[in-house]
């Protein structure tokens, strides 16, 4: 795959000082404050290891204004000391004098976290703007005098245009860093090994999946999608099936925009309605697991998973599939009897021969409940970012690595 950004081989690291840029972005302890999780901390280690060599200086954020867990990142920075075993330096600040002071006394090898980036009023209230508006932000004027290099790790934040995200690209070389690459070479892989390619959109984020079934298939990425889920509930609706009062009102409960979504489903079934592959039939919560065919709907309770003959369907396209995208459970897989769809087809795929991307929180969670991590060949970090790739979006942070390489990649640009 030719990379039309910068990546860690392409300069030599020692002595400079390096701003990475990472997402850390984890579930806190509402009483402790501690992390949960530090699966997003454990994604960065290489990319830290192969910068040891420089003085390097961590840009991160946790959650936005107004939430709970909008904290500083020092408990960040004692949970990167223990999982590097070195001393990792809070500094409780970002562009102060006294955070200069700081990366001037470092010596290479030394590796200081900054204050959450989202403290800051430019990088949330300009959320959003053109790079170029960013760049001209003091945050970013600031940051641009305190490092060399730039290295862009945060590919869960890379549907976002924020000062510290996309501002320093053509004022520094940015690089991106090794689980930003992985990202990106993976995702391109799936999309280019031998057909057929499928995609499984599950799960509760609707809108998101129904974007991204219509943008694999618009450009021929894949050339089936399976919808399981409340995203297959939404398209069953918008074919003209009534579900049930239950599942109806679930549906309502928890889309804001239910009628949107169901303009979307409608669109996606006119433009690709024989490569959408919708439920044959459903289990239902009667008390226990009933299932029921189309023809017998609307249900009498809700729907909670796929039914026997849809799995086995999912199932054969598995079996012959080159590349498989994977985001989102099939079914309430939290509870066993209607774990089946979830349980069963991530089975199949994890023992396919196909080349497998997956991602999302709950398909992670599904993953790991049924011990699959280890046989799926990619498990993103992105949520939102992988979910617009897939949808053919423009990604800030992938736009703004393309333009630093546009205006660094020149023979009179020191790279060692």
């Amino acid at each position: 795959m030719d990379l039309d950004f910068f990546t860690l081989d392409d300069f030599d690291f020692s002595g400079a000082t390096v701003l990475l840029r990472v997402d850390v972005n984890s579930p806190l302890d509402p009483f402790t404050g501690r992390i949960l999780d530090d699966s997003r901390f454990r994604a960065h280690l290489r990319t830290i290891l192969e910068l040891r060599n420089s003085k390097l200086v961590i840009l991160a954020h946790q959650s936005r204004p107004g939430k709970r867990d909008f904290t500083p990142l020092r408990e960040h920075a004692r949970l990167f000391s223990i999982l590097l075993r070195k001393r990792v330096k809070f500094v409780d600040g970002l562009i102060e004098s006294f955070v200069q002071a700081e990366i001037d006394r470092a010596r290479p090898g030394d590796i200081l976290v900054l204050q959450n980036t989202r403290f800051y009023s430019e990088e949330v209230v300009l959320s959003g703007r053109p790079r170029k508006e960013l760049e001209a932000t003091y945050l970013v004027k600031r940051l641009s005098e305190m490092g060399d290099f730039f290295v862009n790790d945060a590919f869960a934040a890379a549907h976002r245009s924020q000062a510290t995200l996309v501002g320093l690209a053509e004022l520094m070389p940015m690089i991106a860093g090794r689980l930003m690459e992985r990202e990106l070479r993976a995702l391109g892989r799936v999309q280019s090994v031998r057909e057929p390619r499928i995609a499984i959109l599950g799960g509760a984020k609707v809108r998101d999946s129904l974007k991204a079934a219509k943008g694999l298939l618009d450009r021929g990425s894949v050339q089936k999608v399976v919808l399981g889920g409340l995203v297959a509930n939404v398209a069953l609706m918008a074919g003209g099936h009534r579900l049930g009062e239950a599942s109806e009102r679930i549906l309502e409960k928890e889309l804001e925009d239910l009628d949107g979504c169901l303009r979307l489903a409608e669109e996606l079934l006119e433009r690709h309605g024989e490569d959408v592959v919708l439920p044959e039939d459903l289990a239902v919560d009667l008390g226990g697991r009933r299932e029921m065919g189309l023809d017998d709907l609307p249900a009498p309770g809700p729907i909670m998973d796929l039914g026997s003959r849809s799995i086995r369907r999912i199932k054969e396209l598995v079996s012959g599939a080159g590349g498989i995208i994977l985001n989102g459970p099939l079914g309430v897989f939290e509870r066993e009897e209607f774990s089946k769809a979830t349980k069963e087809v991530f089975y199949a795929i994890a023992n396919s021969d196909a080349f497998v991307v997956a991602g999302g929180g709950h398909t992670i969670a599904a993953l790991r409940l049924f011990g699959l991590e280890r046989y799926i060949d990619h498990i993103s970090t992105g949520g939102g970012s992988l979910m617009a790739y897939l949808a053919g979006e423009e990604l800030p942070v992938i736009e703004a690595l393309r333009a630093s390489k546009r205006r660094f990649e020149s023979p009179f640009f020191p790279r060692e």
